[in-house]
């Protein structure tokens, strides 16, 4: 049976965001490094408050494992001389390896047969090398910013006041810094800041809760759900739904006490957006909501201590929110006060990038490249297109958006209707926001759409123009997650784009600003889309000769190449597909690099080759209707029906006939199938 360990890293108060993943890489970290000490090692855990990361691991074996080696020496032929006797080199091999010569070994090597010595490492207990390796450990984990502190040259988020350390009950010492291991901990600063002396785990976090530390973050985020719950409903509501804010206050306490306070009823006249985002950002308050949907005068907010006087505890949260209000409610005003439309020319004084100009230039541009986009796609849409590209990043320059940068595109919204701007234009200037990220919500609106993929291909090509193209795991302009939503947004709303005139356009735009030719860089851009749709297809579950055969023939259009790969991943389950591959790779490979030429039927000498032409021009035609519908399943369906006559034609027909003529119009008919093969997929990318 192993024994268990427990480690303690008590420090100053640690940033909230600085603990989940510092929590991760702990176990990850501490398993990986039992395994290259071969110390076994069962289940690891982690917990951690904003005073203490906490590591259990379960089932620690009691030293670490034996292992054994072989030490290789001179070659046989030079070790022995031709008596058999050893020679100096075999004599001095032993020596530094501390056996006799009887006691070698012969092994089998790729350059021959050499001399070696086995030898059997004991492993240490396994107290002695954590004594030696948890200094590395844990200044080795990671986070966004560290600090020192006094004279010590180590670092770490926060001082580190205390270390418990214990395996199977027994103190592991080690010193780091000016701190000395142990094996007790402390209990909540405030509330019960006495040491506690614990041996185990199960003993370590009853003590501490006891002493008012809940140091299992789960457990803590429950109770503080609970209490959130409990608060609103004694108020008549419900907690406004936040993930992000309930983990945030889950890490910024170690014993969550939720206070309810009240704001005045005139701030209820601010829109929701801005009440909920000053209550989050500011003040990590939760804002309640009554049942008929509307915010009521009150807030949550989450104590790290229980209140001796809750009253002035409440009252302290509540003057705090009013100055808080007192200025959005300023901000608002004075914004509502200037047309959204005024506001424009202000973003001649925003760099949006060094190399790329303002952000006044920016929305020129983009403003331009939607024009083209509701030109192709929404023709009735034009002039609300321009419209709302004119305005989206207007409220840039507002107060409210200087004070609250993530209500930008919501406040551009609230000022557009304030201004007499037509809806559909102020919903588009939030719309073409979405996705903001991975699992956000696209745009359901067209002109919002449209908005939004013209602004992200102009910051994609504009990137890309000035050499700023992602490198490695390395993508500080979020380029990668721009062509992600451009990806999306098309195949949500259902955009046949062509992306090659698409990007053509957006290069021709900026041609005063990048640096690089615009066919070049044009040639980069649609490979990089290339690879993020090859990668989202991959993603979801698509076999990877699918998505090749699919994006090598074409990926110009997202929505008909997804469309594609989905019909030819059907087909594909066929047990007819096989023989059908090996066909139509049979003429794709013969016909590879021929020149499109006129097929002459007074130059077939084969009923096969006849056959095969009147096959053909069947197909097309049923191709040709298949693909003006998109009905890709009956296109493949199309091309199937060619199996038998391109079959036949390989077993009678020499394509590469002696006659040049001959030869020339048998691949001329080759590559006109392979065409329209190629309509489809490029089926030599699929192994049979």
């Amino acid at each position: 049976m192993g024994r268990e360990f427990l480690l303690e890293i008590g420090t100053e108060e640690i940033p909230a965001r600085f603990i989940p993943p510092v929590l991760e890489e702990m176990a990850a970290t501490f398993k990986r490094l039992l395994e290259q000490e071969r110390i076994g090692v069962g289940e690891v855990l982690t917990w951690g408050t904003p005073r203490r990361l906490a590591l259990v691991a379960r089932e620690v074996a009691s030293a670490q494992a034996e292992v054994g080696t072989e030490e290789i020496g001179p070659p046989k032929a030079v070790a022995f001389d031709a008596a058999g006797k050893p020679t100096p080199a075999a004599l001095g091999f032993a020596k530094k390896q501390g056996v006799a010569v009887t006691d070698l070994i012969e092994v089998d090597t790729p350059r021959g047969v050499y001399l070696a010595v086995s030898k059997l490492t004991v492993g240490r207990p396994t107290a002695e090398r954590l004594q030696e390796v948890l200094p590395g450990f844990i200044l080795g984990l990671s986070f966004p910013k560290s600090m020192r502190w006094g004279s010590l040259n180590l670092t770490f988020a926060r001082p580190i006041h205390w270390i418990l350390a214990r395996l199977g009950g027994e103190v592991v010492p080690f010193p780091l810094g000016d701190v000395q291991s142990g094996g007790v901990t402390y209990g909540h600063r405030f509330l019960a800041p006495q040491a506690l002396e614990v041996a185990e785990a199960a003993g370590y976090v009853a003590a501490l809760r006891q002493a008012h530390v809940i140091v299992d973050p789960a457990a803590r985020r429950a109770l503080l759900e609970a209490e959130l719950t409990k608060a609103a409903a004694q108020a008549g509501g419900e907690v406004v739904p936040n993930p992000g804010l309930l983990e945030e206050n889950t890490f910024l306490v170690e014993y969550p006490s939720v206070v309810c306070g009240n704001f005045e009823e005139r701030f209820l006249a601010l829109p929701d957006e801005v009440l909920i985002t000053s209550m989050r950002e500011h003040q990590r308050y939760f804002s309640l909501r009554g049942k008929d949907g509307r915010l009521l005068p009150h807030f949550l907010a989450v104590n790290n201590t229980l209140a001796r006087d809750p009253d002035l505890v409440r009252q302290g949260h509540e003057w705090v929110l009013r100055a808080r209000l007192s200025d959005a409610m300023f901000f608002y005003h004075e914004d509502a006060k200037v047309p959204l439309e005024n506001r424009v020319a202000s973003l001649k004084g925003v760099v949006f990038h060094s190399l790329l100009g303002t952000s006044f230039e920016k929305m020129e541009r983009f403003r331009n490249l939607a024009a083209f986009l509701a030109k192709r796609l929404a023709p009735d849409l034009a002039e609300l297109v321009r419209r709302a590209a004119t305005l989206c990043k207007a409220d840039i320059v507002t107060e409210m958006v200087g004070e609250f940068p993530s209500l930008q595109g919501v406040m551009g919204t609230k000022y557009a209707l304030l201004s007499g701007e037509p809806p559909a234009v102020a919903e588009a200037i939030f719309s073409h926001y979405l996705p903001r990220h991975a699992d956000d919500q696209l745009p359901e609106d067209l002109i919002g759409a449209l908005v939004g993929l013209a602004d992200r291909l102009d910051t994609i090509c504009g990137a890309f123009g000035v050499g700023l193209s992602p490198t490695g795991t390395a993508d500080p302009y979020g380029l990668r997650r721009h062509a992600l939503a451009v990806i999306r947004i098309l195949r949500a709303q259902g955009l046949h784009l062509d992306l090659p005139e698409v990007v053509t356009t957006s290069l021709e735009l900026l041609k005063d600003k990048i640096s690089r030719t615009q066919e070049e860089t044009a040639l980069e851009v649609l490979d990089f889309f290339q690879t993020r749709l090859q990668h989202l297809l991959l993603g979801e579950g698509f076999d990877h000769e699918t998505v090749a055969a699919v994006l090598t023939a074409g990926g110009g259009d997202v929505v008909e190449a997804m469309d594609k790969v989905r019909a030819l991943e059907e087909v594909r389950r066929s047990p007819d597909f096989p023989a059908l591959a090996v066909a139509f790779k049979r003429v794709i490979n013969i016909s590879r690099g021929t020149e499109p030429g006129e097929v002459n039927p007074l130059f077939f000498e084969h009923p096969e080759e006849n056959l095969l032409y009147e096959a053909a021009g069947l197909m097309e035609v049923d191709v040709d209707a298949a693909l003006a519908k998109r009905d890709y399943l009956t296109v493949c369906r199309a091309l199937a029906k060619l199996r038998g006559p391109v079959d036949a034609f390989f077993d009678r027909v020499m394509v590469m006939a002696e006659d040049e003529r001959l030869r020339r119009n048998r691949l001329a008919l080759l590559e006109r199938i392979s065409r329209t093969f190629l309509q489809m997929a490029d089926f030599s990318r699929i192994t049979t």
